[in-house]
């Protein structure tokens, strides 16, 4: 990049860039599909988003940084709660979503639908 890595912007930006598994680079390397970001009229970085299979992945690995232990390890409540985190995040949109979402907590497809059929019908019932 043009400027240091330790520019504020940069820093200011980095920790929500990694969260969302995104890259840092340099804006002339941008492709048509980067974000490029400017600081005081001049372009600082670009920032290459993952996609969004990869976005899934990075979203479990956080939750299973956040819980400490893999994510099959949690008790049924956890599971719940990290199904109804991901639900509000859009992760069963993505293509084989229920399916990898199973598989990293230990689960069935089944038991995961029976998740967000429950947190559904507690939606609804306090409507």
């Amino acid at each position: 990049m043009t400027e240091p890595r330790d520019h504020p912007f940069i820093a200011a930006v980095k920790p929500l860039v990694d969260a969302m598994g995104g890259e840092l680079m340099d804006p002339a390397l941008a492709q048509p599909d980067d974000v490029v970001l400017s600081w005081e009229g001049q372009d600082l970085l670009a920032v290459r988003l993952p996609q969004l299979s990869d976005s899934l992945d990075h979203i479990l690995a956080a939750l299973e940084r956040r819980h400490g232990v893999p994510l099959s390890q949690l008790d049924r409540k956890s599971k719940q709660d990290v199904v109804r985190i991901l639900e509000a995040r859009g992760a069963f949109s993505v293509r084989h979503g229920v399916e990898t979402v199973a598989g990293a907590l230990g689960v069935s497809r089944f038991t995961v639908y029976n998740y967000l059929n429950r947190e559904n019908a507690n939606k609804n019932s306090q409507a």
